[in-house]
């Protein structure tokens, strides 16, 4: 302590911040327990114990809220792994230094783009009538297809679009592992008369499994976060019954239409088990790959 209190005090600000905005509002926690009034506050609101819960699991919309969470959160993880493994290997594979740097950076560039932005892009490029997409898919001789507007493709647009988002991003950890392989492996295997492919599958692809098993394994703590971000300035009304997550739930109910103490309950419910997911796939990734956080 004597010898590293400079890198303390240092983080002293950052801690700060941390307990002010991450576990001061944790008491708002109570309101799912109220029938909260925000003109009576936490200590003036009548206590109705776990009614709001019993509530949220009679509400009718309730379950295709979840399911409808846990669909897109899962596709998106599941695309989000395969497709940046795959785009690494192949780009691993390109000996031309050049294009290699320039698509590299091309691809990740849309992780540092909000979705305020690529929402309003995506609208117009997916607009039914006069859209780019559309336009092609009409070119083709099919019928023009309403991108965010129909139930069938809507759960499809999000996971592709935020595959393209960020799958470039993604690809750095696996290009990472990538350059760890020992090159003397893949000499030995030109040496036996291995082809490309097959160093690809005996060595290159068993090398990113142990990433690949820890991502894997870390992203379940996120099965309930489908991506607020996205989904709320891509959806609508018309998608609601396939594209409503939870969080954007919780957001129509709290904000828009002020019932808070039902929102707060869902969100609590949320947390928890997000908590208890979190705490298995620690658990999996120190079992199956050796990982550890803590």
């Amino acid at each position: 302590m004597k010898r590293n209190w400079p890198l303390h005090v240092m983080l002293l600000p950052a801690l700060v911040l941390v307990i002010i905005f991450q576990y001061v509002p944790m008491a708002g926690i109570v309101i799912a327990f109220q029938d909260f009034k925000p003109w009576k506050g936490l200590t003036g609101s009548e206590w109705v114990g776990l009614d709001n819960f019993r509530f949220l699991f009679k509400y009718p919309d309730i379950g295709q809220v979840i399911w409808n969470t846990l669909v897109i959160a899962f596709f998106k993880m599941a695309a989000g792994l395969f497709v940046p493994f795959l785009f690494a290997i192949l780009l691993n594979e390109v000996r031309l230094m050049a294009f290699k740097r320039v698509t590299q950076t091309l691809v990740y560039l849309p992780h540092f783009m909000s979705w305020v932005i690529l929402g309003g892009i995506l609208l117009d490029i997916l607009a039914p009538d006069g859209g780019l997409v559309n336009k092609a898919v009409t070119a083709l001789g099919f019928d023009s297809i309403f991108f965010l507007g129909d139930n069938n493709w809507f759960r499809f647009t999000l996971i592709v679009s935020d595959v393209w988002k960020e799958f470039g991003f993604g690809t750095i950890v696996f290009l990472a592992a990538l350059a760890g392989i020992n090159p003397a492996l893949y000499e030995a295997a030109e040496v036996d008369g291995a082809t490309r492919l097959k160093q690809t599958i005996h060595i290159t692809m068993p090398a990113l499994m142990p990433i690949t098993i820890v991502l894997g394994t870390l992203s379940i703590g996120n099965i309930l976060n489908a991506g607020f971000d996205q989904v709320f300035n891509l959806y609508n009304p018309l998608v609601y019954e396939k594209g409503d997550i939870i969080d954007t739930f919780v957001y129509r109910l709290g904000i828009l239409n002020g019932k808070m103490s039902f929102a707060t309950t869902v969100g609590l419910f949320k947390s928890v088990v997000a908590t208890i997911l979190i705490a298995t796939s620690y658990r999996m990734a120190y079992k199956f790959a050796n990982y550890r956080v803590f």
